[in-house]
């Protein structure tokens, strides 16, 4: 039995997008890639309100998590923690032997600009790590406010996890002055697992000219020589590139604006279920997700039961992440959800709901 994803990712995708990712392969050294490749670009380029460079990775967002530390952070590191993957991104700063500065909350609350600055006065970091939105606590960061105290810091290096929010989210990289901003493809992008989408400026890349270690596969500067070329250094996940230009196209039918608005209905609906069936939000209030919600289990119930339960139905919703498995649940609605397979899913949920 196919069972429909309403977790945080990957995401339940469209079977004319998995079709999209099944077309023959191609040589990813021929001019038929770097057409398929270039048709990428600027439709990315026009979501993200851009002219920074796109580059492509095949791996999953962690890796260029771990890019961003070893391209960007020459003197340290402030990250800004409130969740499970911000703090997995602490981690990777410190196995990378960055000096690290933890701008640190408890899981539900968010990181507010002035908690960054503290850090920042003291000019020890160069670069400042943003989670913007924390899929393990359904914590939305206030990007606005952080960009706008980050441009009194121009020679520090503005990093951003858009992972779950890029594609659901408007977020205008120029605008706001994000220096590297990145996105996995299956989150709000609607595609499988393999590929990270990021922008880079070229502040980004100065930077990274001046550290020695860069590495070999996450290197910056050669993945922007290959990428000025609609290339990329190593073997590429030619299928999903396929998947992302088909999708692109989707969007942009769809339209960027009107992409954002369904994101914001679905989150309005899902909150509502949530009001009615007496569940509260989890994150503080303001600050809530728009790409899922994690609700707080108010009412006691036995989620994992719940959440079996659901599966046994062929709807799939996520448990509390970590030590909240029983104190919280998370529901996705992001991508290419649409209204109807919300609804389909919150009506399966009331039916389990009233046998527990």
């Amino acid at each position: 039995m196919h069972k429909k994803l309403f977790i945080p990712g990957p995401v339940e995708v469209k079977p004319e997008v998995l079709q999209a990712c099944a077309a023959p392969l191609i040589g990813h050294r021929v001019p038929e890639y770097a057409e398929l490749h270039g048709a990428c670009i600027e439709p990315l380029r026009r979501m993200l309100g851009t002219k920074n460079d796109i580059l492509l990775f095949t791996c999953s967002s962690t890796g260029v998590m771990e890019a961003s530390v070893r391209n960007c952070a020459k003197k340290g590191v402030v990250v800004c923690m409130l969740g499970a993957f911000s703090d997995r991104w602490a981690q990777i700063c410190l196995q990378n032997g960055k000096k690290t500065a933890k701008c640190q909350v408890e899981w539900g609350k968010a990181i507010r600009a002035e908690m960054i600055e503290k850090h920042l006065k003291t000019g020890e970091y160069d670069c400042v790590l943003l989670v913007h939105n924390e899929t393990s606590t359904g914590v939305m960061n206030p990007i606005e406010e952080i960009a706008d105290m980050m441009k009194r810091y121009p020679d520090v290096v503005f990093v951003v996890d858009a992972v779950s929010s890029m594609a659901g989210v408007k977020i205008d990289v120029d605008r706001l002055g994000i220096d590297v901003i990145l996105a996995g493809t299956q989150k709000a992008f609607g595609l499988p697992v393999g590929l990270t989408v990021s922008a880079i400026s070229p502040k980004a890349f100065a930077r990274a000219k001046e550290l020695p270690d860069r590495g070999y596969y996450f290197d910056f500067i050669e993945m922007k020589a290959f990428g000025d070329k609609n290339q990329t250094p190593s073997t590429p996940n030619v299928s999903i590139i396929g998947g992302l230009k088909f999708q692109l196209e989707r969007f942009e039918k769809e339209g960027f604006e009107n992409r954002y608005r369904r994101h914001a209905n679905l989150k309005e609906t899902c909150w509502n279920w949530m009001k009615e069936h007496g569940f509260g939000l989890f994150p503080e209030k303001g600050f809530e997700s728009v790409t899922l919600t994690c609700a707080s289990n108010t009412r006691k119930v036995d989620v994992p039961k719940w959440v079996k339960r659901m599966s046994d139905r062929g709807f799939v919703i996520s448990e509390g992440y970590g030590r909240l498995k029983n104190d919280a649940f998370r529901v996705a609605h992001m991508a290419d959800c649409t209204m109807d397979d919300l609804k389909e899913c919150l009506g399966v949920m009331s039916e389990e709901l009233k046998k527990l």
